[in-house]
């Protein structure tokens, strides 16, 4: 009979651990989810301007339908998970650490860091076709030329001032209310 309760027991311990595991499991995935999208990044007023620098961007509104957001360019991919919850995580108590106790950061000196230490692997993940761009062979040369050479180019030392420029139009030629 003892030995009944005991087996009775553990495995409702068990259930209850796997149940508890997965709502953790569940509440992190929307913690990640809700926090990883440009409105969220906006909220943030030092991160305002640049997200809607972004939104008038090709990487926002472009022919093709594709939308590349904060976490694509500033982060690892998800794929990398530890990676990716490591640096978001970083990334974010930085900055509320620096609101909080060193108010606004300097916005010019923060985007040059950006490009100084943005690395054209992440690039490469949406533009892997750069070098073998059929129908402009020029730019395809120029590419390979800056990937392959040594040490290799930034893509930042020629496409810096794609995304965080404010415009007044979407790319799509709609006006900015």
């Amino acid at each position: 009979m003892k030995k009944k309760k005991v087996v009775t027991i553990s495995f409702l311990l068990f259930g209850l651990a796997v149940f508890i595991g997965f709502l953790l499991t569940a509440f992190t995935y929307k913690v990640m989810t809700v926090t990883s999208t440009p409105g969220f990044c906006a909220s943030c007023h030092e991160i305002e301007a640049a997200v809607e620098s972004w939104r008038t961007s090709t990487h926002a509104s472009n022919d093709k339908g594709f939308k590349a957001t904060c976490m694509d360019c500033h982060l690892p991919p998800p794929e990398n998970t530890i990676e990716f919850f490591f640096l978001k995580t970083k990334h974010g108590l930085k900055d509320v650490f620096a609101h909080l106790f060193f108010g606004e950061y300097n916005k010019e000196e923060m985007q040059e860091k950006v490009h100084r230490e943005m690395q054209n692997k992440t690039c490469m993940n949406c533009h892997s076709n750069i070098l073998y761009i059929q129908t402009d062979r020029g730019a395809m040369k120029a590419h390979r030329e800056a990937v392959y050479s040594t040490p290799q180019r930034s893509c930042m030392e020629c496409h810096a001032p794609l995304v965080h420029i404010k415009k007044e139009t979407y790319s799509a030629g709609t006006q900015l209310n």
